[in-house]
């Protein structure tokens, strides 16, 4: 089966981890907070795999967030190329 990634919920995942944090990130992305942390729920739920941990007010990456990462950045600028 294959598996369609929500390119919404990968730049919410990128602009996470490159701010640090999912409120920041909201801000910079005109969402609400709680609109990226469901994004980032919906995109490990859809991967199988945990992506972030919460630390505080901000986040860590998981050994498979950080996989992700380099390939969502890739992916996206991809995507706004075209």
């Amino acid at each position: 089966m294959h598996k369609t990634l929500d390119l919404s919920a990968l730049r919410s995942f990128v602009a996470v981890a490159d701010i640090g944090g999912v409120t920041a990130a909201a801000g910079k992305l005109n969402l609400t907070q709680s609109a990226v942390s469901m994004q980032i729920k919906r995109l490990e739920t859809l991967l199988g795999r945990r992506l972030v941990t919460r630390q505080g007010r901000g986040i860590e990456l998981s050994v498979h967030g950080e996989q992700l990462l380099d390939y969502g950045r890739q992916i996206l600028g991809i995507n706004d190329k075209v």
